[in-house]
C-alpha cells in the first residue's frame, strides 16, 4: 500500500492509500478519486516527503512523557491540517532560541539531576547543561529549588545521531 497527501480545487488536504502509484493513476482516471469534504474530483497529490525507514543498526529513541504527566493523560489537539502563517513564525523563532541557548550548553545525559544539583549547591561552577532525567526527578529537583526548564522541542543527543 502506498499513502499520498491529496488536495482537491478548493483547498481540502486529505490523504490516500492505494495499491501502487498506477492505482491511484487508474482510479483518478475513472473519476473514483474525490475530495471527502466537497466531493469535488478535482483532486491532486501535495508534495510529500518519502518515508525512509530507520537502518537496522539504529535504536530507537523513545518518546519522553512532560513533567507530571503520565500515559494516560489526554492531549490537546486540533484537527487542521495546517497551522497558521503567526503560529508557524512563532514556533520557528521559539525552536531558534532552544537551539541557540543549547549551543553554549553541555549535554550530560542521564546524569541531568546528578549535575544539576552540584552546580545549584556550588560543588561544580556554573555552566549551562541539558540532559535527560524523570519525572520524578524532575520534581525533586524543582521542589529543592534547582532551576530547571522543559526543552520545548525534540532534542537528538549526540550519541543517537548519525
Amino acid at each position: 500500500m502506498i499513502s499520498f497527501d491529496l488536495q482537491c480545487e478548493h483547498s481540502h488536504r486529505f490523504e490516500g492509500w492505494f495499491g501502487s502509484s498506477a492505482d491511484y493513476d487508474m482510479q483518478k482516471q475513472k473519476g473514483l478519486v474525490d475530495c471527502p469534504v466537497c466531493g469535488s474530483l478535482a483532486v491532486e497529490k501535495c508534495l510529500t516527503a518519502p518515508n525512509v525507514g530507520r537502518k537496522g543498526n539504529q535504536a530507537g529513541i523513545s518518546a519522553k512523557v512532560p513533567n507530571g504527566a503520565n500515559d494516560g493523560d489526554l492531549a490537546l489537539l486540533s484537527n487542521s491540517s495546517e497551522l497558521p502563517d503567526q503560529m508557524l513564525e512563532m514556533i520557528e523563532k521559539i525552536a531558534q532560541i532552544q537551539a541557540d541557548s543549547l549551543k553554549d550548553s553541555t549535554w550530560v545525559g542521564r546524569k541531568f539531576a546528578e549535575e544539576a544539583r552540584a552546580i545549584h549547591y556550588g560543588e561544580t561552577d556554573a555552566h549551562i547543561i541539558h540532559g535527560e532525567t524523570s519525572a520524578e526527578e524532575a520534581k525533586q529537583l524543582a521542589e529543592e529549588g534547582v532551576p530547571i526548564a522543559p526543552l520545548l522541542f525534540p532534542f537528538i543527543p549526540p550519541e543517537a545521531k548519525n
